[in-house]
């Protein structure tokens, strides 16, 4: 029964999984990452991975698979749950179906800047909803930035939000995300992100929608050359563990795991910050239009995506906690 819901990727890579020999003396953790092999995530993950081996004096190490060679991103998600792979960097978005609590980062218009968003997951705010992802089978381990998501579009710019009316956006394979799309009058199409440079570049899409580094190390910008600065979401990554590869490990190597993670978080910020400026100024090279929105006009029609999915206390709670971070 288990094995007919798993998909052929999760299989394939559970079978990869237990045909490995597994040193009793060393462990080289498996770990999953949708990006390109210079993407600051991949770094994180892989300077976590020196931090672990100098502090287990070789014994723990991390192998990360890149370019999302393992599968879709719901496939890496699917393989962690059954600890066919370790580890996973995903977006909050993509964690949206799964584990409730990972909504409220992914909110619309949610974090006032780029400090509030870091106050607020280094904070207690980001640690409960880490720990509430445990009961659906992951550890939470720790938060890296995903920077200011905006939409850019094949055929004309976005300058209000009367502009995104009818277009096709592409979007995470997550109700919320849907949501928000709906919210603009635009149609949502969620699909996986290794599928979307062809879809803006045939007109499956008019539009997607993400961070600048995303945008410049996909390749997006040579389709979709409108680049609109909506900023309509900070939604983080998450680093996530499988919960049955966790509880097999002793207590010790458990909290070294945490705590190399935690540690990766500076080292993972200062690479997207200076990887943040370094793309915008490539994709405006390259003749990419930046446009600035009538942000307001987006904000206002927000309502009805926090009343859909801000119901139970909880969810308000940490709402409410965001917004009263300094």
């Amino acid at each position: 029964m288990l094995l007919s819901r798993i998909s052929r990727a999760a299989l394939a890579a559970l079978t990869f999984a237990t045909a490995l020999p597994i040193s009793a003396h060393a462990t080289e953790f498996r770990a999953s990452d949708g990006q390109p092999d210079d993407y600051p995530t991949v770094q994180a993950v892989r300077h976590m991975s020196d931090l672990l081996k100098q502090r287990s004096n070789g014994r723990l190490s991390i192998k990360v698979f890149t370019s999302g060679s393992l599968g879709s991103e719901k496939d890496a998600i699917e393989q962690t749950k059954i600890g066919a792979l370790s580890l996973v960097r995903i977006n909050s978005a993509a964690m949206n179906n799964i584990c409730e609590a990972t909504v409220v980062p992914t909110l619309p218009f949610l974090f006032r800047s780029t400090e509030h968003m870091r106050h607020v997951l280094d904070g207690s705010v980001g640690d409960d909803i880490l720990k509430s992802c445990e009961k659906n089978g992951f550890i939470g381990l720790a938060w890296y930035d995903s920077g200011s998501r905006s939409i850019y579009t094949t055929k004309r710019p976005i300058r209000s939000i009367a502009d995104a009316k009818g277009l096709k956006v592409r979007v995470q394979q997550s109700d919320l995300w849907v949501s928000l799309m709906e919210a603009m009058q635009a149609n949502a199409t969620p699909m996986p992100y290794g599928e979307v440079y062809t879809a803006l570049k045939t007109g499956l899409v008019d539009a997607a929608e993400n961070n600048w580094p995303s945008y410049e190390s996909s390749r997006h910008f040579e389709v979709a050359k409108y680049y609109s600065l909506t900023e309509h979401s900070m939604a983080p990554e998450m680093l996530l563990f499988s919960k049955v590869a966790w509880d097999r490990l002793p207590p010790a190597d458990q909290q070294m795991i945490r705590q190399a993670a935690k540690d990766s978080v500076p080292f993972m910020r200062k690479l997207w910050d200076e990887r943040e400026l370094k793309s915008r100024k490539i994709v405006e090279a390259a003749g990419v239009q930046v446009i600035q929105v009538d942000k307001a006009s987006f904000q206002k029609a927000m309502k009805p995506v926090y009343d859909r999915f801000i119901v139970s206390p909880a969810l308000k709670d940490y709402v409410q906690r965001t917004l009263e971070t300094k």
